[in-house]
């Protein structure tokens, strides 16, 4: 049989500089170790538990997550409290580094958010709305965007996002905070990234305080 399409809210994260030469296999491996680490504490944060989601997709040097539609897990959460709760765990950890392993184990994130149909054929996820995604998450003006930036963690999110969610103003979600800087084109149709750079500050705890506040079927 052939595979059908399925709903799913699409996260996905790239480490900076994966290959970068002072980055050896052992090192590596503890940021891939992290980055999984790191997105699975924010995600349960938002409340989004297994039962929510596939399982992770490993990319190599990142990871995707897709997200079952359910009242419970309504896309708001990916945006708050999802980003700044990640967002501060990265900034955490990295400032516990010591000052020379600071350069080479650093963890620093592009992350996307976008939503859509999604194939699954028994030997891995594909589809459209994928590769919207990550041509969004590869795109040149994103990195130059993390690499210029102080805070650990960059997001872009897609057209679909950004007028069904981010443009409404919801808790936690400045619309302001949103520019249009990415284009790219898939199956030739052109579509747009809204970037924006969350300043850690949301420690776990308060953003849990907040998703159960937010949506009291997580709480229960």
């Amino acid at each position: 049989m052939r595979s059908v399409p399925l709903h799913r809210s699409i996260i996905a994260i790239d480490i900076e500089r994966s290959t970068g030469p002072d980055r050896t296999n052992p090192i590596r491996e503890e940021l891939r170790d992290e980055a999984y680490r790191l997105l699975s504490a924010a995600m349960r944060t938002a409340g989004i538990g297994d039962g929510h989601c596939d399982p992770l997709a490993d990319r190599g040097d990142g990871v995707l997550a897709l997200v079952h539609p359910a009242d419970e897990v309504p896309k708001t959460l990916l945006l708050y409290p999802l980003i700044p709760a990640l967002t501060t765990l990265l900034a955490d950890r990295n400032a516990a580094l010591a000052g020379g392993d600071r350069c080479c184990r650093e963890l620093r994130l592009r992350t996307v958010i976008h939503s859509g149909e999604v194939h699954y054929d028994g030997k891995g996820y594909f589809g459209e709305a994928l590769d919207v995604a990550f041509r969004l998450l590869d795109a040149p003006r994103l990195k130059c965007c993390l690499r210029q930036a102080t805070t650990p963690l960059v997001l872009v999110v897609s057209e679909e996002i950004y007028w069904s969610i981010v443009r409404h103003g919801y808790e936690g979600i400045p619309e302001s905070g949103f520019d249009p800087l990415v284009r790219v084109v898939v199956a030739g149709r052109r579509h747009r990234g809204w970037v924006h750079l969350p300043v850690p500050g949301l420690t776990a705890e308060q953003a849990a305080v907040l998703a159960a506040q937010q949506d009291p079927m997580i709480a229960a």
